[in-house]
């Protein structure tokens, strides 16, 4: 009978290991890793290290993906992908990503030497952030065969994608042998809310049934910039006044619409001086929905509503549609057990939405996959500050077994 390592002791492991690969960082005193930096040669290394006293094979594919692999006495056994990525945003925290990579090779190490009906392939996906490209996602989508319509992409020194490949070491020939052809029993991903629900409910871990389709677009009002002094207010054409009439629709359109989100996120007038009637302003809309149909009706108004607003303030309105990315919904028969899971450990199992992308939303589409996410103290990410609680660090490893061998049981082996 295997022997569970002791908890607290796992716990400690994988979070000094996430402290160690905060360490690899392109900037010196902040943690900034992006697509192919040089330091993520120094991660990769860091984690086969604790691979190997695992006794697991790993390797770096094209792309640049790390892959460590556990084998199941049935060769011919199908996989199950856990994964999450590795590179970060600029200024970041230590978990994001990171955290799911580790946790992991953490299960693997809590497993020992269990038998299982299914190959374990643990993946750190080389870039998620869409940092340095501008398009994220590039790790996840190799392993699924559409990473190959990317490599022209210029990064801001005018480098593709497929050079920074060639200068990391790797072989952008060798790109279609990242694709993972193995029959793929499923995708796991761990990893933190990034958001202030699970705090707000007071729970440690959540299952996540859906991941939120989002769109981004570019918006411009155009009227006529003119002296603030000298213009009377009926006859002005004021740019900014009229985005802010839209911000505030953006606003009320989300607060009435359940679980729709809508951001404005920038916003800049020109010409931008104190005395000067703004006569073009320059803004983003971020709007996202678990359901499509839902986030494309709001979509449509809110852009009727500029068209309205610029009539009635005598602007011209465009939009152009910058990003989209469909709603991904888990797998229900995964994340049904996944809530079996956490109910046999004492937590609740009531699902929820990732209004966030994550690498689960590139595969999901190819693989059944489902989350588990971990709180986020303060609802904070993507900031120095982010951080992790031990007891939900041990939480996840206690559901996380507890979910490999009941998708152990589900596949035969007893």
């Amino acid at each position: 009978m295997t022997v569970l390592p002791a908890w607290t002791e796992l716990v400690r492991r994988t979070l000094d290991c996430c402290a160690d690969l905060a360490a690899c960082t392109e900037k010196p005193g902040e943690i900034t890793r992006t697509f192919l930096c040089a330091p993520m040669h120094d991660a990769h290394a860091r984690l086969d290290a604790w691979a190997a006293s695992l006794g697991l094979e790993t390797h770096v594919d094209a792309v640049g993906n790390w892959h460590a692999l556990r084998r199941s006495p049935n060769p011919e056994a199908r996989n199950l992908v856990i994964g999450s990525h590795l590179d970060s945003v600029p200024n970041a925290g230590p978990y994001d990503g990171v955290l799911g990579v580790v946790l992991g090779l953490s299960l693997l190490e809590a497993l020992g030497d269990t038998p299982l009906p299914y190959h374990l392939h643990v993946v750190g996906f080389s870039e998620e952030e869409g940092v340095r490209f501008g398009v994220p996602f590039i790790g996840s989508r190799a392993l699924i065969g559409t990473a190959d319509e990317l490599l022209n992409l210029t990064d801001a020194g005018g480098v593709t994608v497929a050079q920074a490949i060639r200068e990391y070491g790797l072989d952008v020939r060798e790109l279609e042998g990242a694709r993972l052809r193995d029959d793929v029993l499923g995708y796991f991903e761990l990893h933190i809310e990034q958001g202030p629900v699970l705090e707000a409910e007071g729970r440690s871990l959540g299952a996540v049934n859906a991941i939120a389709g989002q769109a981004r677009f570019n918006l411009t009002l155009t009227g006529k910039a003119n002296h603030a002094g000298t213009t009377p207010m009926h006859l002005r054409r004021d740019a900014l006044t009229g985005a802010s009439a839209f911000v505030l629709a953006a606003e009320e359109v989300a607060r009435n619409t359940p679980g729709l989100v809508a951001t404005v996120g920038s916003l800049r007038p020109l010409p931008g001086a104190s005395n000067v009637i703004p006569g073009e302003v320059q803004f983003t809309l971020d709007i996202r929905h678990a359901r499509d149909e839902v986030r494309h009706r709001a979509q449509e108004e809110l852009l009727a509503e500029g068209e309205r607003i610029a009539r009635e303030r005598g602007l011209t309105f465009t939009h152009e549609l910058r990003m989209e990315e469909p709603a991904t919904p888990m797998d229900p028969s995964l994340t049904a057990l996944l809530g079996e899971a956490l109910s046999a450990e004492g937590h609740v199992p009531t699902p929820m939405v990732s209004g966030a992308g994550h690498d689960a939303m590139a595969v999901g589409h190819v693989w059944p996959a489902t989350m588990l996410f971990l709180r986020s103290p303060g609802g904070l990410s993507h900031h120095p500050d982010e951080t992790v609680l031990p007891e939900d660090v041990e939480a996840a490893l206690r559901v996380g077994t507890q979910f490999l061998r009941m998708l152990a049981e589900r596949e035969g082996v007893r």
